[in-house]
This record gives structure tokens, sequence and C-alpha cells, in this order.
């Protein structure tokens, strides 16, 4: 078997040096006598993927000593019941930061949810100020994968700056505010960046333009090393269960690139499990410090 080309960017690693660095600033920030950022998740129904997330996240805050706790809903929650518990928690003084788990369930809109999230405690960064803040380069709470993904850069040696960057997908998880992120002129971003998608036409044409390919399309596989510019370093977004009968679950999970291929041609590349799901974990917990400091007027 071929010995992959690109190095591997490890975001495992990262995201633990982050938290380090969180974990120093909450105890700093405990010092000044204000107490330890709470972290408040609202998980609706039973998705287990979903809870998981939620559980990691809780695990995240308790290593670097911060609070939290869950309000798990049942999937039957009205809209208008979920409302009610986030303006409960928008109130309360002790809840620094706010996380609804995506995806909620089809009966509520998820929009409206987002919108009716204190802009201060809005830790993953989506609510309509927090994403106008990002578009106008003003200070805010950045959304967590896209500031997770740039921290995966700057960390690891490819600073974007003055780099032509692709992103393949405009999601409002991602895509769109990634763009905005590192198109802004400020230190760590200064890039050029083109948004593409599933509906580009010859997209791979386009992702060859790439220094820095980032692909977060929510489709297994959608980038091969032929849409690869050779030299390029690629941040793979996607989580995606592939069945796998040899696998002990009867699945694997797997990436938006395939790695195989675009490992021979990129000159780092992120893994799928173990690339930016840490850091997506790691920015929401450090969000909620932010918030936290932001409330004290610190």
């Amino acid at each position: 078997m071929t010995a992959p080309a690109a190095s591997l960017i490890d975001g495992r690693a990262i995201a633990e040096a982050v938290a380090q660095e969180t974990a120093a600033s909450v105890a700093a920030h405990v010092a000044r006598g204000h107490p330890a950022p709470h972290l408040a998740a609202v998980l609706v129904g039973d998705d287990a993927a979903s809870a998981t997330y939620v559980r990691n996240k809780g695990r995240a805050c308790e290593r670097v000593g911060m609070t939290h706790e869950t309000l798990a809903l049942p999937a039957s929650t009205t809209q208008a019941e979920l409302l009610a518990h986030v303006r409960r928690l928008n109130d309360s003084a002790r809840v620094s930061g706010i996380l609804v788990q995506m995806p909620l369930p089809a009966h509520v809109d998820a929009g409206a949810v987002m919108s009716a999230v204190d802009p201060g405690k809005d830790v993953d960064g989506l609510h309509p100020v927090n994403m106008g803040r990002l578009l106008a380069g003003a200070p805010g709470l950045v959304p967590a994968t896209p500031s997770g993904v740039r921290e995966l850069l700057l960390r690891s040696g490819h600073d974007p700056s003055g780099r032509r960057v692709v992103i393949v997908g405009r999601s409002v998880l991602v895509g769109r505010p990634l763009a905005a992120l590192l198109a802004t002129k400020a230190a760590g971003a200064n890039a050029t960046v083109t948004l593409a998608h599933t509906g580009t036409r010859d997209l791979g044409a386009v992702t060859r333009e790439g220094e820095i390919l980032v692909v977060a399309a929510g489709r297994a596989g959608i980038v091969t090393a032929a849409m690869v510019r050779p030299g390029a370093v690629v941040i793979d977004v996607g989580t995606n269960r592939v069945e796998d009968p040899s696998a002990r679950r009867g699945y694997r999970l797997t990436g938006d690139v395939d790695f195989g291929g675009v490992s021979q041609v990129a000159e780092a590349l992120t893994p799928v499990p173990g690339g930016v799901g840490p850091m997506t974990i790691a920015m929401v917990v450090r969000n909620t410090l932010l918030a936290a400091r932001a409330a004290a007027g610190s």
C-alpha cells in the first residue's frame, strides 16, 4: 500500500492545546471572583448522534473547569414549549452559554429557535446578530466549526492570509460563515475565498484552484484526488456514516473527501474522525468562556 504523501493535521492534539488555554483562562476568570462559566445544552428528541455530541461537550466543559447542564426534552415538545425553555435560560444569571443541539424535530422551526437565543449566550454563533457581526467584521461569538477550521489552519502552519481558499458547501453552519471569516481583513484571515457547492458547474475545475480546500458538502467522497490541486491543504468537515459489515457497529465514519486518493496529492489533510470534530467542541467551550467574560465586563 502506498504511503500517504500528505501530512495529517491532528485535530485532537490541536483541540487539546485550545482546551488547555481555555482552562487557564477559566481559572483566571474564577480567581477574579466570577463563577465558573456554565453551558446549558438543549437536546430535543432521542437522536443518538446528537446525544453523543452533547455529552462530549459536557465532558469538555468539565475538563476546563466549567459547569454544564443538559435539558433533555421529548421529541413531542412543541415549538412554543421549546421557546419558553430558551427564554428561561436567557433570563438565568447562572447560564453563560446556550447550545440548542441540531437537528430539531421537523415540526419545530430551527431558525425561530436560534433567533430566540440571547446573542450574548449563543455559543454556536448562529444567531442573526452574531452572523451580522461576523459579516461586518465586528466583535461577536463566531460559529464554532468555522472558527475551529481557522484554528486548525493557523496552528498547523497554514495561515490562509493571501492564499486562494475554495470552500465546497454553502450551509449556514459552515460554508457561508467560514467564507466570511476567512475573507475578513484581519490576521489569520485575509484570504481570497471562492464559495462552491454541489450545484457548481465543473466543480473539479473550481476546487483545483484552491491552495486551501475546505469540504463541507455533506456527501461522502464527493471530492476525489483529481479535484485537488497538488500540494493543497485539505480540510474535511464532513462526517458521514457508511455501511461497513466488518465494523463492530456495522458502519464506519468517513468524510466528504476520498481520503485514500486525496492523501496522495495534498500537502496536508485532516482525518475523519479526529480532524474538525474535536475542534468544533473546543470552540463551543471557548465561546462559553468568552460569553461569560463579556457578561462580567472583562
